[in-house]
């Protein structure tokens, strides 16, 4: 299971919100550079970053930041956040992000999703399945919709996406632990690939979701807060034998 260290960004700062709350900011670093460099060191081997102000009001607004990121690490980097039409999503492609993170745009504008999993193949793209209580929220969790979370999944798997992030936003930055029933749903609901994020904040929680199957762990205010650290977090879910990258 990948251990994946993540950044949101918001004004071209590091931040991470508290359940998805855009009025509940913590600022970790006007670096975000120096972040992402930090977590490479470390062992990361991809890593998650959000553009914030994308996804809440669908303009990419951390755009030279992302562009900083992607380019100065040697890790693949996957990227969310804003990405509502083709041409977002080709405007962080050709600045070298290794995969695309899409959420509102897969309840509003499935087909999109079902063209870039054509054109570009569908190890390019992820579907965020942003939930709470069950039901999907979208514009950076700033509104609910009608669709159940399994839903989704087998509209998106439909149109060819094998690759899915879960997070129950209620569980997200709160270090308390995952939603372990709703991602092993999911895992099983799918053949498709499964990352789960939110609440993770222990060595055991990684465990637990590598014996449950998912693919890998977005690990964000955990890292930041001093709960985890990004070498032990790795360490917990490599099998005896397997060190290094």
């Amino acid at each position: 299971m990948e251990i994946i260290p993540s950044i949101d960004l918001k004004s071209g700062r590091c931040v991470r919100l508290y359940q998805g709350d855009y009025n509940r900011e913590t600022v970790y670093s006007d670096d975000p550079v120096a972040v992402a460099m930090g977590w490479q060191r470390e062992g990361g081997v991809r890593l998650h970053l959000v553009d914030l102000d994308g996804a809440a009001d669908g303009r990419q607004g951390n755009l030279e930041v992302i562009r900083a990121i992607v380019s100065g690490l040697d890790i693949p980097v996957q990227v969310g956040g804003g990405v509502r039409d083709l041409a977002a999503a080709q405007r962080l492609l050709e600045m070298g992000a290794d995969r695309l993170v899409m959420g509102t745009v897969a309840v509003q504008d499935p087909e999109l999703v079902r063209r870039l999993c054509d054109r570009e193949g569908a190890e390019r793209v992820v579907v965020a399945v942003d939930a709470r209580d069950g039901i999907v929220a979208v514009k950076g969790w700033t509104e609910a919709t009608s669709v159940q979370a399994l839903e989704l999944v087998q509209t998106m798997e439909e149109l060819g996406v094998r690759r899915f992030l879960y997070t129950d936003i209620s569980r997200d930055g709160t270090l308390t632990q995952p939603n372990f029933e709703a991602i092993g749903e999911m895992v099983k609901a799918t053949g498709g690939a499964v990352l789960a994020s939110g609440g993770v904040s222990t060595e055991e929680h990684l465990v637990r979701l590598a014996a449950i199957g998912v693919e890998g762990a977005i690990l964000g205010s955990a890292l930041y807060k001093g709960a985890l650290s990004l070498g032990k977090a790795i360490l917990a879910v490599t099998p005896a034998g397997k060190t290094g990258r």
